[in-house]
């Protein structure tokens, strides 16, 4: 289970470094895209593949399924990871996440998000919750 949250930075050749925690579950290959908030997402190849069977059965007939895959699917790169546990963020990625140098990687669950630091600390973008939400998800969802 990806979990936990990593400070670190781009170098000029567009690399982060994976944290060692999160290396053993991504392995050496894996795709990266933008994920649903203004992040990159990073996902374990098994968890893509399991992620295209769902998809796959999105209606091809629906014009929002249609942009949702496109979403998905135009901005999805397959990314190595490096024996110094380096990956590069493509320029277009980078530009979609705000990331210029500063990140915050957070492990979630079966992926790994990228945020540019400043995104992620400023206000509410980071997906955190405050302490009502958090406790009006807790008892609509029951954990």
């Amino acid at each position: 289970m990806l979990m936990g949250v990593y400070q670190n930075s781009i170098d000029a050749k567009n690399r982060v470094i994976v944290p060692s925690k999160f290396r053993d579950e991504l392995g050496y290959k894996a795709v990266l895209s933008r994920g649903l908030d203004n992040c990159l997402v990073i996902y374990p190849m098994q968890t893509w593949e399991e992620q295209q069977k769902q998809l796959s059965g999105l209606p091809k007939s629906d014009p929002q399924a249609r942009a949702y895959l496109r979403y998905i699917y135009s901005n999805a790169v397959e990314c190595e990871i490096d024996k110094q546990g380096r990956t590069v963020i493509p320029l277009n990625l980078r530009q979609a996440a705000g990331i210029e140098k500063e990140l915050v990687t957070i492990g979630m669950m079966d992926r790994v998000e990228i945020w540019a630091k400043e995104v992620y600390e400023s206000d509410g973008q980071g997906g955190m919750l405050d302490a009502e939400e958090f406790k009006s998800f807790s008892s609509r969802y029951q954990v």
